[in-house]
């Protein structure tokens, strides 16, 4: 159910009733499940200001907030705002305030009702994985544990940054700028695949560029290792979720199911950098695993359709 949900997510709202009826046609239990999940995402907003916060959570007040406000807390952290939230989890701003020291992090928490077995374990490898990486172009991992009702959460670099293709239009980058954005991203890749680990959900929103301009690879949730001292289940936890991906920029092999390799993450790469330079993807919509698919128009073919958009050089 969490596979189904997290895909769902990834669709339009207009189209999520009907794909959830063509992946479920026989199965009306999920089928509601994955819809009240699904509306319960889309109320997130309120988030904050429900009483029920989850499992492991604690309630205090403050007297340097405003009267009657709640501090969300995980361990030595204070929740401030959520950053975003994907299929099985939410993402929180957070501040530690134990009195040792101030820092901002953010803070990964399984979303409620996704604590399966398997997520869980999926979860505590891709903390595992983040610890071996460790790379000034990758979102370091700070702190990890598990909340009073042993669900694990990651506490990890806060990232104030927008997605790299959002940040080359907003500073209208030039063509130079682009490419020395990207080859940092390649320098953060090959760092993860050194340590034989693949992303499989390289994508613009994952590579964040802060203020100063420099990029940040994140969220491994997905993430494979190539070769793992872990044991059997927990190899067959990290590979079984090949449809949690991102089709418009997942390799063939994912869309197929097919084994993969660091060649998945080139391929996603290779997608990232013709929007950067053109301002589209390679493809959209239609069958991304058409076996006659031709090939998209070369960069500097859609540059010249697409004038002014085009990256000064």
């Amino acid at each position: 159910m969490a596979e189904l949900f997290h895909l769902a997510l990834q669709r339009p709202d207009a189209e999520r009733d009907a794909f959830l009826h063509a992946e479920t046609p026989d199965d009306e239990p999920t089928r509601s499940a994955v819809l009240r999940l699904l509306a319960a995402d889309s109320n997130s907003g309120d988030f904050l200001a429900a009483p029920a916060i989850g499992p492991g959570f604690s309630i205090t007040n403050a007297a340097t907030d405003a009267p009657g406000s709640s501090l969300r807390r995980v361990g030595r952290y204070r929740l401030l705002r959520p950053l975003g939230s994907g299929g099985v989890g939410h993402v929180w701003l957070a501040r530690r305030d134990d009195g040792q020291f101030d820092q901002h992090v953010a803070i990964k928490l399984i979303r409620r009702g996704m604590d399966t077995p398997a997520e869980l374990d999926r979860f505590r490898q891709e903390r595992q994985l983040l610890a071996r990486l460790e790379h000034p172009n990758i979102a370091r991992l700070i702190d990890g544990g598990a909340t009073d009702d042993g669900l694990p959460y990651l506490v990890m670099e806060y990232v104030d940054g927008a997605p790299i293709d959002e940040y080359c239009r907003r500073t209208s980058a030039t063509l130079a700028q682009r490419l020395a954005l990207f080859r940092q991203v390649c320098a953060a890749v090959q760092s993860a695949h050194q340590n034989l680990i693949i992303h499989r959900d390289i994508k613009p929103g994952n590579i964040l560029v802060t203020t100063d301009g420099r990029p940040k690879l994140l969220d491994f949730g997905i993430a494979k290792a190539i070769e793992s001292t872990f044991g059997d289940a927990t190899r067959e936890a990290l590979t079984r979720e090949g449809r949690l991906l991102t089709p418009e920029y997942a390799s063939p092999e994912q869309l197929r199911g097919q084994p993969i390799s660091t060649a998945s993450d080139v391929y996603s790469l290779g997608v990232v950098l013709y929007q950067l330079l053109t301002g589209v993807r390679p493809w959209d919509g239609g069958d991304l695993v058409r076996d006659d698919r031709p090939p998209p128009p070369r960069p500097s073919t859609r540059l010249h359709s697409r004038r002014p958009t085009r990256p000064a050089s």
